[in-house]
């Protein structure tokens, strides 16, 4: 063991404390101090959308696809109001909801699949093209690139070139 003078410790710990995950602290009624917004993913394939937070309220939408991108707005108690990539609100039980990063890849201009870079750089080479609406894991996100991954492959892609995570955010995976 390393034995370092309480100077040299205390210069140390921003470092340490930088490289650290953000750990979230849940609060007895089930919200969390977490930023809103935030971009999460629905955890399995069958999650509802309901009108309200509570099981009482109607079901919106029913969402049949895993991993989907949503923007959590508002907390209460155990129920999260999200926004899809359609622009659609309404509340999900946190239970649904994953905090593994995601995207979705939108339409280009021209309609045509978006195109992805082996290094985060427009002139270098097409590692791939992935057509709109495909999901995707986000593992990195500097400036105005992702890094994403689908089936294996993985790939440089402009932010604005998907759904699911804000202009300027930092993401490291």
């Amino acid at each position: 063991m390393i034995h370092l003078p309480f100077r040299a410790r205390l210069m140390l710990l921003p470092l340490l404390l930088l490289g650290s995950p953000a750990v979230a602290t849940e609060f007895a009624d089930g919200t969390t101090d977490l930023p809103k917004p935030r971009f999460v993913s629905i955890k399995s394939g069958k999650a509802m959308m309901r009108t309200g937070p509570g099981e009482r309220f109607p079901i919106a939408w029913e969402y049949k696809r895993a991993g989907l991108p949503v923007e959590v707005l508002k907390e209460y108690e155990i129920w999260r109001q999200v926004r899809d990539p359609a622009g659609e609100i309404g509340w999900m039980n946190k239970a649904l909801l994953s905090s593994q990063r995601t995207g979705i890849i939108t339409a280009s201009e021209s309609g045509q699949p978006q195109l992805l870079y082996v290094a985060p750089d427009v002139k270098s080479r097409i590692a791939w093209r992935i057509a709109p609406g495909a999901v995707v894991l986000v593992t990195l996100c500097e400036d105005m690139w992702c890094r994403v991954s689908k089936d294996g492959k993985s790939g440089y892609i402009l932010r604005s070139a998907m759904w699911g995570t804000y202009k300027r955010e930092k993401i490291e995976g």
